[in-house]
């Protein structure tokens, strides 16, 4: 791509969905500092009507909105839309991230927050939707760590890892959304079945098992890592 080309792409768009004035002009000020296009509702249901009118890149929302919960907002976006959603929250408990993240938000940030951090979150989250879903022919690299999905192969460093059929599975679950925080939930969910998701010790014995063979230190991990109280993500790709 030339420069004249790379200078004719329109810089991502930004909903920002926060009923607090002076917040709004804080996120503004920093997201259009950085180059980012800014759209801004108050309230969730003008939230929802601007994600559906403007075309937005991502979403920026407050989960303590006047007329409706972030939450619904949430799921009345999921129901046609797959665009990031971050929610900036001021409810630091656990289970509101779970609730946040299991409804269909791809991140969460807790107030207050940095927007040096912020934009990191963001930047993640657009280079996801830029590199779509892994499907099944797919190659992803994170680090020294490749799996080769269509041969259901995994190396490091070059050496193949021989995992279980549920090793592979979670590992794979949380390959194809790198750098999204899974819930345990719909990590049993989706590797043991609807019926385990109340089975979290599987989960910390699979997850140990993975960090032995794939972690250089599983005491301190690189690729696989913990959302404390919340679930796991696999490390960014590259």
């Amino acid at each position: 791509m030339t420069r004249t080309e790379e200078s004719s792409i329109p810089p991502p768009v930004v909903l920002v969905v926060e009923d607090e004035a002076p917040i709004r002009k804080f996120l503004r000020a920093g997201l259009e500092g950085q180059g980012y296009r800014v759209v801004v509702a108050a309230t969730g249901r003008e939230g929802v009507t601007q994600a559906a009118t403007r075309s937005p890149d991502l979403v920026l929302l407050d989960l303590g909105l006047p007329d409706v919960d972030g939450l619904e907002v949430v799921r009345r976006v999921r129901e046609w839309s797959t665009l990031p959603i971050i929610v900036l929250t001021a409810r630091d408990r656990d289970d509101d991230k779970v609730r946040a993240l299991d409804a269909g938000a791809d991140d969460y940030v807790t107030k207050p927050f940095s927007m040096p951090e912020l934009l990191a979150r963001l930047r993640a989250a657009l280079r996801r939707r830029a590199r779509g879903d892994v499907d099944e022919e797919s190659v992803l690299e994170v680090g020294r760590l490749t799996i080769d999905f269509s041969r259901r192969r995994v190396t490091l460093g070059g050496t193949e890892v021989t995992l279980t059929p549920i090793e592979y599975r979670l590992l794979t679950a949380l390959a194809r959304q790198a750098g999204r925080v899974l819930t345990r939930e719909s990590l049993l969910r989706d590797v043991w079945g609807p019926g385990h998701t109340t089975q979290h010790h599987y989960l910390r014995v699979y997850m140990a098992q993975l960090r032995h063979k794939l972690e250089a230190d599983p005491a301190r991990p690189r690729l696989l890592l913990t959302e404390t109280g919340v679930g796991y993500r696999m490390a960014e790709p590259g």
